[in-house]
């Protein structure tokens, strides 16, 4: 069927619409303070739904239907660990973010072991976070090309222009309170896609249960144990989600800049804990709507190339005009809100951890200049890498996991050593770091341990070598 003017027209508003909201926010970027921070003075409930539309991207809204109709949801036991991820982050966490003026998750480690080791945490935030957001920005395409018809590099290049120009402009306030808009849209445009799958299905609600219910599809807890191949058991899922998030939202700059624009701690801790109950009812909501797909097409995956565009698919084929232009726009909401994320925070790391720590003399205008020009170079590096993931990734939630999952053992290894014990130092967290990392490197090539283990493993490294290096290498 495709998109008609109707639903071109939509897409084009809510494009031009987010853009022009984005640059509402630029007259007030006068300082650092305000251009990475929004000047501290963000309310919890929307730095809350600001970190459920960061960690939320386009790969999300195609790829987790597509792992639902290929199997169940089961995927929602690693939800549940990411919620007690966040309790941790709250008690462990937190409380050191706000004892000082901190603009980055690694300001933290250069108070605890020094700037080299600031240095290398920052760097490897910089170089696995750029990874990650060039699959999520290649997964735009993805959808773009199902439902204009453009190419796939002049897909990227559209999403990734029109999400530059308020990111740019706004900084992080631009960033957050778009977030707030575009979470409302992905997930309003998500239930409305939900309900018309039901109506599209023969029968409706009872055709639909009685196909998934015969194939386990409402499959929700997986309780073998014995094999760390399977990344959905709820070992796996509970205990490696929970390793995740602490290292995700933890130490990763992505989050922890939202958590540090918040008015007070208790007012970031309320963002994060409510965050999680969003995210579990987000992610159940696109797993349902895989198990619907299912139920409405009930045939292989591989008829429709890879799973990731059975949902693109059936949004500009079989949806009624205006709620398929509604869809794509859900779809680009959520994409756009995590591409600014990454922009922002990748700039602000690249600016506060490198460039402005060699040189504090600057004014706050040229200060402001550099990370307004930070901000495009990354925006010109994520595109080139969305170009080069073109047709080499699979299923692509799951490598977008993989690619963060690999650092982050040695991340949150580093800072549990800063913050849990006293007698870590310098030299021996850098030598826990450096096994740590090559311990992930190591499961993800070599073995066929699944993703959601690795940080356990990379943590628990990390951790075991850095505290007994440090007892051996005294002298820092």
């Amino acid at each position: 069927m495709g998109l008609n003017r109707l639903d071109l027209v939509i897409i084009a508003a809510y494009l031009a619409g987010i853009t022009l909201f984005g640059l509402r926010f630029r007259k007030k970027q006068r300082t650092m303070r305000d251009y990475f921070l929004a000047d501290r003075d963000i309310p919890w409930w929307a730095i809350s739904l600001s970190i459920v539309a960061a960690e939320t991207s386009t790969l999300t809204i195609i790829s987790i239907p597509g792992l639902a109709y290929d199997s169940n949801l089961t995927f929602l036991q690693v939800v549940m660990g990411y919620m007690i991820g966040r309790v941790i982050i709250s008690f462990v966490l937190l409380p050191q973010y706000f004892r000082g003026d901190l603009y980055t998750a690694y300001q933290l480690i250069e108070r605890r072991f020094g700037p080299t080791l600031r240095g290398v945490t920052a760097g490897l935030f910089l170089l696995t976070r750029a990874a990650a957001e060039g699959v999520r920005v290649y997964a735009v395409s993805i959808v773009v090309s199902i439902a204009l018809g453009t190419g796939e590099i002049t897909s990227i290049a559209i999403i990734t222009l029109l999400t530059l120009i308020y990111t740019f402009e706004g900084g992080l306030a631009a960033v957050i309170w778009t977030d707030v808009v575009q979470t409302f849209i992905y997930i309003g445009g998500t239930l409305v896609g939900l309900f018309t799958i039901l109506h599209l299905i023969p029968g409706g609600w009872n055709s639909a249960h009685a196909v998934a219910d015969g194939l386990h599809k409402f499959q929700i807890f997986d309780l073998s144990f014995g094999s760390f191949a399977k990344p959905y058991t709820i070992w796996a899922g509970i205990i490696g989600g929970a390793f995740l998030t602490t290292a995700s939202h933890g130490t990763d700059q992505l989050i922890v800049q939202r958590l540090l624009a918040a008015r007070n701690q208790r007012q970031s801790v309320l963002a994060l804990l409510s965050s999680g109950v969003a995210i579990l009812f987000q992610f159940g909501l696109f797993l349902f709507v895989g198990v619907m797909l299912f139920a409405y097409y009930q045939v292989p995956s591989s008829s429709f190339g890879r799973a990731d565009r059975i949902y693109p698919t059936f949004i500009v084929s079989r949806m009624p005009h205006g709620i398929s232009g509604l869809l794509i726009a859900a779809i680009l909401a959520a994409a756009m809100s995590n591409l600014s994320a990454a922009l922002n925070s990748l700039s602000s790391s690249s600016m506060m951890d490198f460039y402005f720590r060699l040189r504090p003399e600057m004014s706050d205008a040229k200060r402001l200049r550099l990370a307004r020009g930070a901000t495009l170079v990354w925006a010109l590096v994520l595109f080139g890498l969305a170009v080069l993931a073109l047709h080499r990734v699979g299923r692509v939630v799951e490598v977008g996991l993989q690619i963060a999952s690999i650092a982050y053992g040695a991340l949150l290894g580093v800072f549990l050593l800063g913050v849990l014990t006293k007698r870590a130092n310098q030299n021996g967290a850098i030598a826990g770091m450096i096994c740590g990392l090559a311990i992930e490197i190591y499961v993800w090539r070599m073995t066929q341990i699944a993703f959601t283990w690795w940080v356990l493993i990379g943590t628990c490294v990390t951790f075991v070598v850095g505290y007994g290096a440090s007892l051996v290498l005294r002298i820092e």
